[in-house]
């Protein structure tokens, strides 16, 4: 297969066919110098010297994934000067072809254990017939006794002897059968073996591998750099932080930002400087233009874009069917670890368009260091940015939800660069705490991050039953009384934030008032109660809420058919609860 790619390289070219006549490529001896990765794919750079001869030359760079997306690719000489490339061919061929020496011999050691196993079975056949024979013979024999014992005297010495001869060729046939099946023991996983090898090469003869030839015309012989640089799939990353706090109440944190790479691409990247980035990779080949908005029965007329293809989907295509069996035939990597990646891939997909949609927002990071990342699909870490940053400590309790109060850490982005969502790992004091989920955060943002249980703060909720009521009819009554018990365990003053919530009804047909809070403090109109609460020693400190419900019984099994806000199944689910517990 060969086709011709239209190359934007830095240089403008001259994007007509030269016809190569015989001139016999050049290899360029390439590597890899630079990578950025995107959810789906990856863009690769590929750089390697050449020495220009005077007039047109072509120089290949071969062995390159049979995925290329061939509308990808850009070339570009350094110095620009040298030469000018005049043309870029992509061509693609099998790895392998059924006339290869390898082919042949793998079928022919295949066919030598084959035969093998062939005489030995033709060899149990033979003993199958001989046993059988033999059998014959210990029939007739013992037929015969009885009759010649009514006629004459046995013989028992002639008899003795058929007896000998038959028990020693059971004999005989048995151990040679028992060699005949440790043979083919032995034989079987060489077979197995051989017959991986010539299925891996045939195999190899369905997979194709891309070169891609540059022809360049030069007035003078050079020593020049040439680079190529293309996207292919199998490329994907996704964010991790790691978050580290000293202390019972720390000032600053470490925070720490990685990209953790997956890639299946068939290329190993050594050395290279590592690039990620949010972006959409296929939004960035088109000019920016805004068609007009018509809100009404006004017609626009339709614009043609003429000479975009998307190249890529014919390379997703050629990936998705032949990379799990190239990089199996070049890497020890699992279909397990071929599927991880995929699904991977999807979900980073999906989390960088969600980020763009809801922040109106792309990142690019470059990599820390340059590690080897092999293409098996397993996990690499790099570093994309490192940040201190000032925090505060806070208690957060909260016991309707939970009775644990919880230490947290408030922080602002004062970093250079933007807080992706991703699984934070937590330590403090040199232990693990746990992961846990970090959302977008810009530069400038606030955010706050579990620390921890504050083991030394006890918490109650207790439903007061002597201060709350229940009167059913056609319009249910019921008073509500709670009591929140703090208590600080510790030899320590503390300072801790304690919210609960009283029901807020959207509906007139439910009625919410008579609500009484000690220490008095106004809910928020999402019906929110925020106490700062500072305990000394020791001390216990309780805060009661109270409120009283009205509705119809019948509205609350309205509120709980399909189809009814989510808010408002809560508030009846809540109500409901209520009820069975003052019945």
């Amino acid at each position: 297969m060969r086709a011709k790619i239209e190359c934007a390289a830095l240089t403008v070219l001259c994007l007509c066919s030269v016809a190569l006549g015989d001139d016999v490529a050049v290899l360029v001896g390439s590597k890899i110098r630079e990578v950025t990765v995107y959810a789906d794919r990856a863009r690769v750079t590929r750089v390697g010297k050449v020495q220009l001869k005077a007039g047109q030359g072509v120089y290949a760079f071969k062995e390159l994934p049979g995925w290329i997306d061939e509308g990808s690719i850009r070339t570009v000489l350094s110095p620009a000067d040298a030469g000018k490339i005049t043309d870029v061919l992509a061509e693609r061929e099998y790895l392998a072809k059924a006339s290869d020496k390898d082919i042949r011999k793998a079928e022919a050691a295949v066919r030598e254990i084959a035969d093998k196993l062939a005489v030995l079975n033709d060899e149990a056949n033979t003993l199958l017939t001989e046993q059988k024979q033999v059998e014959q013979i210990r029939v007739f024999a013992m037929d015969r006794l009885p009759k010649e014992a009514a006629v004459r005297e046995i013989d028992i010495e002639d008899y003795g002897k058929v007896v000998d001869f038959v028990g020693k060729r059971v004999r005989g046939i048995a151990a040679a059968r028992r060699e005949i099946e440790r043979e083919r023991r032995n034989l079987q996983p060489e077979l197995t073996a051989r017959q991986k090898k010539l299925n891996d090469l045939r195999q190899m003869m369905r997979l194709e591998q891309t070169t891609v030839s540059v022809t360049i015309e030069a007035g003078a012989p050079a020593a020049t750099t040439l680079g190529l640089t293309y996207m292919l799939p199998g490329g994907t990353w996704e964010p991790a932080h790691e978050l580290r706090a000293k202390g019972s109440n720390p000032k600053s944190v470490s925070l720490i930002s990685y990209a953790v790479i997956r890639q299946t691409t068939g290329e190993a990247w050594r050395g290279a400087e590592l690039h990620f980035s949010t972006q959409s990779s296929t939004k960035t080949i088109r000019i920016p233009e805004l068609d007009a908005l018509f809100l009404g029965s006004g017609r626009a007329a339709a614009r043609l874009v003429g000479g975009q293809t998307d190249t890529f989907t014919e390379a997703q295509r050629r990936y998705v069917g032949q990379n799990w069996a190239y990089n199996t035939s070049r890497n020890d990597m699992s279909r397990t670890a071929w599927q991880v990646q995929a699904l991977r891939t999807e979900s980073n997909k999906d989390v960088f368009t969600k980020l763009q949609e809801q922040r109106g927002t792309t990142s690019h990071f470059k990599g820390k260091g340059r590690p080897t990342v092999r293409s098996d699909g397993r996990p690499v870490r790099v570093a994309i940015g490192e940040t201190a940053l000032a925090s505060k400590s806070k208690i957060l309790a909260a016991p309707e939800v939970s009775l644990n109060a919880a230490r947290s850490i408030e922080m602002v982005n004062t970093g250079k660069q933007p807080l992706l969502p991703g699984k934070t790992h937590l330590h403090h004091d040199g232990a693990f705490l746990g992961m846990t989920e970090l959302d977008f955060v810009a530069e400038g943002e606030s955010f706050a991050v579990f620390l921890g249980v504050a083991d030394k703060i006890k918490l109650s909720r207790v439903l007061d039953k002597k201060r709350s009521s229940y009167r059913g009819g056609r319009r249910v009554r019921m008073q509500v009384s709670y009591d929140n018990v703090v208590e600080n365990l510790s030899a320590k003053s503390v300072l801790l934030t304690l919210t609960d919530r009283v029901p807020v009804s959207q509906l007139k047909e439910i009625r919410v008032y008579d609500i009484s809070v000690d220490p008095k403090m106004k809910p928020d109109s999402q019906g929110l109660l925020k106490w700062v609460v500072t305990l000394a020693a020791k001390q216990k400190r309780r805060l009661r809420v109270e409120y009283t419900v009205e509705y119809p019984p019948e509205e609350l099994a309205r509120l709980q058919m399909k189809g009814a806000p989510y808010a408002s199944k809560q508030l009846s689910s809540k109500i409901m609860k209520l009820e069975r517990r003052l019945r």
